[in-house]
């Protein structure tokens, strides 16, 4: 990718840590009586965006025509198994979901650094997944206080 692609790709990854950040404020600012929408509203987004992830590992496996099909069933498996475990854990407790999300964002990135290896996708692609992942951790992590401490 030129530096155009990445600065593009780089503004969006940007955009959507957007609902991340305002749903973590929210959460500290509104009435209390309100943040359990909020606090779901925050677990609905990081599903949705488990699942764009999931979305990348699938669209790379597709792509990666000299790998084995073990590598590629793999592949495939880890962009599904993050959105349905969490997914499963929000239907449980707002506790489990949080912390669920947040292992599955750390494991997605930890697997995506493996993966962009093997598909040589440029250093600040992975620079910037970490970024990204980063402030959705430390988001969930601000937003399961709130929910915890607020309510």
């Amino acid at each position: 990718m030129d530096n155009l692609d990445k600065q593009f790709a780089t503004r969006l990854g940007l955009l959507g840590l957007i609902p991340f950040v305002l749903l973590t404020l929210l959460c500290w600012i509104v009435h209390p009586e309100w943040m359990p929408f909020f606090v779901e509203a925050q677990l609905v987004y990081g599903i949705a965006i488990l699942g764009f992830l999931g979305g990348l590992h699938w669209g790379l496996a597709l792509i990666g025509k000299e790998r084995s099909a073990q590598d590629a069933k793999r592949d495939l498996l880890s962009g599904v198994l993050p959105v349905i475990i969490a997914w499963f854990a929000m239907s449980q407790m707002t506790v489990i979901g949080f912390l669920v999300q947040m292992a599955a964002f750390i494991y997605s990135y930890q697997y995506d650094k493996r993966m962009y290896q093997r598909f040589a996708m440029p250093a600040w692609f992975v620079e910037l997944r970490f970024r990204l992942t980063a402030v959705v951790v430390t988001t969930q992590v601000f937003t399961f206080l709130a929910a915890n401490i607020r309510l």
